[in-house]
């Protein structure tokens, strides 16, 4: 049975911090400080220490997952223990303030844990969803293959147009240069195939002729190879551009599971152009805090 991040080894590191939660629950319920709860009690300064020491480990990880094969783990379980011991740190934090926040370096620090934590939420959302979508949209292929099939269709569909009239041939060719996939980050969160959208709709057209055309006015080349295929082609001519169009309506089928592949991959990784940034920004914030804190005490 396949065994995910969340559930490796009999949900050892769920169980850590479980126990690590729940001692520091009854420890601050058990403190009675002088006055409010807060960092500066000897409870505090414990339940920082402990939350500082985490968080250190915890970035160490992103060197760490670059190295494997060392002896400290597998990649999935230090990935499970970064998980939960993450979402540990949340409480940790609190308990460690006493639950008291205001507009200082110690609430940018407790802020800046959050967002990493919450975007790291969002990274464990998508390691266990988007991988099996992307096998799924796929088809038992690769993208290179359906690239690779995408240039074949598109050489066949030239070949295709160019028996059939020399405008036909001047639209594919236009639809071939204005396929987009991929691109910067956001046009591959998109997943828009700008590769001739009124061909993904000619079968329709061409099946009701003159009457799609009219409805369809708005796309000049679908009324173009309609009126084309219904006034002026020979027998040959709506034989091939029926199978042109038919050629064309599998590469837009190609190529909008090509862009589906390419927004989940980029879905896959554009957390981290969030995660890694306010990881170090955590970093220098909690720097600050503990400086901060000892130049003070």
């Amino acid at each position: 049975m396949h065994e995910s991040i969340l559930d490796y080894g009999r949900y050892r590191y769920l169980w850590v911090a479980l126990i690590l939660s729940i001692g520091s629950l009854v420890a601050y319920l058990w403190h009675d400080p002088i006055g409010v709860p807060n960092g500066g009690t000897w409870l505090g300064y414990t339940l920082g220490t402990i939350g500082a020491l985490l968080i250190l480990w915890l970035l160490w990880f992103g060197v760490r997952k670059r190295r494997y094969s060392g002896a400290s783990g597998s990649a999935r379980g230090w990935l499970s223990a970064h998980v939960y011991l993450g979402s540990t740190l949340i409480l940790i934090a609190f308990l460690h303030s006493g639950f008291q926040v205001g507009w200082n370096i110690h609430t940018l620090a407790l802020a800046l844990m959050l967002l990493v934590i919450f975007s790291g939420f969002f990274g464990v959302y998508a390691y266990l969803r988007y991988p099996s979508l992307m096998t799924r949209n796929r088809a038992n292929t690769t993208r290179d293959a359906m690239l690779e099939e995408i240039r074949e269709l598109d050489q066949q569909a030239l070949a295709l147009a160019d028996k059939i009239d020399r405008n036909i041939h001047d639209v594919v060719l236009r639809s071939i240069q204005q396929t987009r996939l991929g691109g910067g980050i956001l046009a591959q969160l998109r997943a828009r195939d700008d590769s001739a959208q009124a061909l993904a709709s000619l079968r329709k057209a061409v099946s009701t002729a003159g009457a799609s055309a009219k409805a369809d006015a708005g796309s000049q080349t679908m009324v173009m190879m309609v009126d084309f295929l219904a006034n002026q082609a020979s027998d040959a001519q709506s034989d091939n551009l029926r199978r042109l169009i038919d050629m064309v309506s599998r590469k837009s089928a190609l190529a909008t599971r090509v862009a589906r592949d390419i927004q989940l991959q980029a879905l896959m990784e554009v957390w981290l152009y969030l995660h890694v940034p306010l990881s170090l920004g955590l970093l220098g914030a909690l720097t600050a805090h503990v400086l901060s804190v000892f130049f003070y005490w």
